[in-house]
């Protein structure tokens, strides 16, 4: 019997030590994927020459090391660049994903889960045209956000603007009846305040409250409607919108969350009641007045403006003959000279697109590349779509959801948010208009999405 018991005690001992070590319920630590670079020169978003001979590592989701001759395990993936050139994802400061259709179609008419899937796929094909980010400047992105952030989604990095904030019978005022019962006294909220594409605010106290109800939706900065617009239903292009104190109001309230406001004004009124403001960046901007673009060089204001539709006439962009054509010919008047003069000052300058409607219109995103290169050189405009775009979304300090480390540059620590071009766009900016052609390797979060280089082992 004691023999027995021994020999069932030492069955036993095995037993468990078998299970430890073999026990699974224990978090085991993950091993990082890793890339090694090689046969590429490196623009680094930053200066005006390539960094030429030297490889670049990945570590999970940042750049670990850019030198020669670096160390691999038998777990690096060695990519060959095939003489391309490496550099930062490119980065859209005005983009609007949610807004896959008219938005008077989008809100009130269809149905907001189609919405979603649309601009589920919108949101991959950015990726696949390069951008690794992008502010959206407002909708109801904060879903979209949150399903590419856990990755269930491909799609850019996004700061989201969520709802706008604008005044009755302002840019946001979607509702395009003439007369109709306001909210205010019905009681009856709008489908675009329901779906939380827009906050209707008027006076002090009401944009107050806005302000805050958007900061709490999560949204990294504030976008608000400062004067009218082109495709607006109710509003002239030279209209002012918000008072001073409307606009101070919502700044403050920005500002108690360490972050800005950014506003669609074309007028030089508008621009200046919103520089007054503190304001800290204009999107579009084209009817200002030459002192008032001084101001904004003075007081350090980014002119995020773009070119894309203005390289274009009415015809080709269908709203000739429509009530839009002639506020749009006034727009596409003043663009030339403030694109000339921003230039002259040395404005700091955003690169974006105002993307927005159809897949296939979003699709011209990247003609932006070849609109611009009128104005800027190759070299200013990579800066722009980079690390001068990076810049720009710092300024939503602690509410920038990706602050573990640098977008736009390729340094260590920074993200690995990285493309690879055939071609050398420091000379020819426009090989970036034809991403599918010649950005061979999209990478986001040290995860690679397209990639048709050679490989090594």
């Amino acid at each position: 019997m004691k023999q027995l018991l021994s020999i069932m005690a030492s069955c036993i001992l095995i037993t468990l030590q078998s299970f430890s070590a073999t026990d699974t319920s224990k978090p085991q630590p993950k091993k990082e994927q890793s890339y090694l670079f090689t046969h590429v020169k490196i623009y680094d978003g930053m200066h005006d020459t390539l960094i030429e001979g030297k490889d670049l590592l990945v570590k999970g989701n940042k750049i670990a090391k850019i030198a020669t001759h670096i160390p691999t395990t038998r777990l690096t993936t060695i990519i060959d660049g095939n003489n391309g050139v490496l550099m930062p994802g490119l980065i859209d400061a005005h983009t609007h994903l949610m807004v896959v259709e008219d938005f008077e179609t989008a809100i009130y008419k269809s149905d907001q889960m189609y919405i979603g899937a649309v601009a589920t796929e919108a949101a991959r094909r950015m990726l696949l045209r390069g951008f690794t980010t992008v502010r959206d400047a407002g909708g109801p992105v904060g879903g979209l956000k949150r399903a590419i952030d856990e990755g269930v989604v491909p799609g850019p990095r996004i700061l989201p603007s969520n709802a706008f904030i604008s005044q009755t019978a302002g840019h946001g005022d979607f509702n395009t009846a003439m007369s109709y019962l306001s909210p205010h006294f019905t009681g009856i909220p709008d489908k675009a305040e329901i779906y939380s594409w827009v906050k209707i605010a008027d006076g002090v106290p009401e944009v107050q409250k806005a302000a805050r109800e958007v900061l709490r939706s999560g949204a990294s900065q504030l976008k608000v409607m400062a004067s009218g617009s082109i495709t607006g239903a109710h509003d002239p292009l030279d209209a002012t919108e918000y008072t001073y104190e409307e606009l101070k109001a919502i700044v403050t309230e920005a500002e108690h969350w360490g972050t800005y406001v950014m506003v669609h004004a074309y007028s030089d009124g508008a621009v200046r009641n919103a520089i007054k403001a503190g304001v800290k960046s204009i999107e579009h901007g084209l009817l200002v007045k030459p002192q008032t673009l001084k101001l904004m060089k003075d007081k350090d204001i980014w002119l995020s403006t773009q070119c894309i539709s203005y390289s274009k006439e009415a015809q080709e962009l269908g709203i000739s003959g429509t009530p839009m054509e002639p506020k749009f010919n006034e727009a596409k008047k003043g663009a030339e000279q403030t694109y000339a003069l921003a230039k002259k000052y040395g404005l700091k300058l955003a690169w974006g697109t105002d993307t927005f409607g159809s897949l296939d219109l979003q699709a011209t995103q990247s003609d932006e590349f070849t609109a611009r290169a009128k104005y800027f050189s190759s070299l200013e405009i990579l800066k722009q779509v980079t690390s001068l775009n990076a810049q720009l979304l710092e300024l939503s300090g602690k509410r920038h959801p990706y602050p573990d480390a640098k977008l736009g540059v390729i340094e260590k620590g920074a993200y690995a948010d990285l493309i690879i071009v055939s071609g050398d766009p420091t000379k020819d900016i426009t090989l970036l208009a034809h991403p599918q052609k010649n950005i061979k390797l999209i990478m986001k979060d040290g995860k690679v999405y397209k990639n048709t280089l050679r490989r090594g082992k």
